[in-house]
């Protein structure tokens, strides 16, 4: 990453008070980037002033408000030049029983946020979607593919690309609020059994670390509705939860419980269909949008048969890891160096 791209400029983190959001700044704090201003947009008071407690940094601005309120967000806007929206309802089963409210979230909030990035010419938006987008099945994958798709309409509205929107695609991050990693943990402190719901489901393994490089790399090198995705390995859930109990406690119970409603055996990071146009760069996947229009006859009888011979890129094809391998990588994180 280019430091010189952020020397006195204003970054806005939507949903920053999140997992992604405190990564973004102890990577910006500890690579000592010169920002001359990081705004923190969320809706929750009480992270806020944890964070204001926790950095004790004048460069941090707090922006109370909600992506669903325009005005809110408009309000934060006003002299910003990037913007990393990371504001989602992200958690599958709520999104499943109030799928109006991940569409408002996900969906009419993005737009909020980019009408608004639009109107003050912000230079660079990059949005942060999830592997769930790929050939959803349930409501949050649904409203983050939705997302996608605004995402890249309003780059198309953009006049003179005076704003860049670019996206991101990435898999389970590990240990972040809410996923499986800090639940395991926790049944094994209170002495419950892990709760495995199918021994064979894959995911994709990264670390916060990995998502903030993923976007840093997006920023850097995203045009006009770019989609970048990182190359990650996976892992068995029933690998996931040995790994943690040989970490943790060996004699942990593991209780395997059956498939939640809304779960896939193993998640895509990028579809066949994209694959087609996808390019290679090293350590990740660049996947340019679409730039076609509505004038329909201009591609009839146009068609790809390639695309029979190409496969997802999805956490069943991808590097595996071992119980071995799981624990070098669960090592790493901070979550496993505190006592849970």
């Amino acid at each position: 990453m280019k430091k010189s791209l952020f020397k006195d400029k204003i970054l806005l983190i939507t949903g920053g008070t999140g997992s992604f959001g405190n990564a973004v700044l102890n990577r910006f704090l500890k690579d000592d980037i010169d920002l001359k201003e990081i705004r923190i947009f969320s809706r929750d008071e009480k992270k806020q002033e944890d964070m204001r407690i926790k950095y004790k940094n004048d460069k941090i601005k707090f922006f109370i408000g909600d992506v669903r309120d325009y005005r809110s967000v408009e309000d934060a806007m006003d002299g910003v030049d990037y913007i990393f929206h990371a504001a989602a309802l992200k958690q599958v089963p709520s999104c499943e029983f109030f799928p109006v409210q991940a569409v408002k979230t996900n969906v009419l909030g993005t737009e909020n946020v980019l009408e608004a990035a639009i109107n003050h010419k912000v230079k660079k938006v990059v949005v942060l979607s999830t592997d769930k987008a790929a050939y959803p099945i349930n409501a949050m994958g649904m409203s983050k593919a939705l997302m996608e798709k605004v995402a890249v309409a309003k780059g198309r509205e953009v006049r003179n690309n005076s704003t860049i929107i670019c996206r991101t695609r990435y898999g389970n991050v590990m240990a972040s609020r809410g996923s499986v990693i800090p639940l395991f943990c926790e049944q094994i402190k209170q002495g419950k059994p892990m709760t495995i719901t199918n021994p064979e489901m894959t995911r994709f393994m990264m670390t916060l670390e990995d998502a903030v490089d993923l976007v840093l790399y997006a920023f850097e090198h995203g045009e006009q509705g770019d989609l970048f995705v990182q190359k990650a390995p996976a892992a068995t859930i029933e690998t996931l939860a040995i790994a943690i109990k040989e970490l943790k406690n060996p004699n942990a119970e593991i209780k395997y419980i059956g498939t939640r409603h809304g779960e896939k055996l193993y998640e895509t990071l990028v579809t066949k269909e994209e694959m087609l146009t996808a390019k290679d760069c090293g350590n990740y996947y660049r996947i340019a949008a679409d730039k076609r229009n509505l004038n329909y006859q201009k591609y009839e009888g146009v068609g790809v048969s390639k695309i029979d011979q190409l496969e997802d890129y999805h956490s069943h094809n991808t590097e595996r890891l071992d119980v071995e391998g799981m624990k070098t990588l669960l090592k790493k994180l901070n979550y496993f160096a505190e006592k849970n």
